[in-house]
């Protein structure tokens, strides 16, 4: 179990509730930023090779990956959104599992209007891009993404660590596994000893 007492369901619910509106009203209001201020598809330097902005329309996932499939892409964050609100509801007691979750839903929530409400039109609404990192290159050839895109990644390294630590969605823990030398060997120990010691020639 761990220190904390587990969360209430509407304490767990409340949590993830406010950092997904958190994490989506700033996902929209730098969208809105972008379109508003960088040119279309010309870099800006920011900060260098290492961050630049980079306007562009985005039909694929994160980081402009699978090209060409955004009515799936639609259908499976809407999917993966159902999925956090109802572990949220009926499962989520853990405070972590709460952040982490909040988190990772207002990322998904970010990109999912995007596909509801922009060009070319409902559900295949194109994702707005604007962060670019050219460091990336070398794994992600098109590395310009958007605040979602960077919840929805670290958010869902997040899990992976939750999963790995052992922290259940309800706030316990895995049991440790302690090694122990079972009773029976240990009495065939003493026995060995014993018959050993007398053995020894006495003085």
């Amino acid at each position: 179990m761990t220190g904390r007492a587990p969360l209430r369901a509407a304490a767990a619910g409340s949590i993830i509730a406010l950092l997904a509106v958190l994490v989506l009203v700033a996902d929209q209001f730098t969208k809105y930023l972008a379109l508003q201020n960088l040119p279309f598809q010309e870099p800006v330097q920011v900060w260098g090779e290492f961050l630049q902005f980079y306007l562009t329309r985005n039909p694929g996932a994160a980081f402009s990956l699978l090209e060409g499939y955004t009515w799936i892409f639609t259908i499976v964050l809407a999917v993966a959104a159902g999925a956090i609100i109802f572990l949220g509801i009926t499962r989520v007691r853990s405070r972590a599992w709460a952040i982490v979750l909040g988190l990772l839903l207002g990322g998904i929530l970010g990109n999912f209007v995007d596909r509801l409400i922009r060009a070319p039109g409902f559900p295949v609404g194109e994702v707005i891009d604007f962060i670019h990192t050219p460091w990336m290159w070398l794994w992600f050839p098109s590395a310009i993404y958007n605040v979602a895109d960077m919840f929805i990644v670290t958010m869902m390294i997040g899990v992976a660590i939750l999963v790995l630590i052992g922290l259940h969605l309800d706030g316990t823990r895995e049991p440790k596994m302690v090694e122990s030398v079972p009773d029976a060997d240990a009495d065939i120990v003493t026995d060995a000893v014993a018959d050993d010691d007398a053995e020894q020639p006495r003085d």
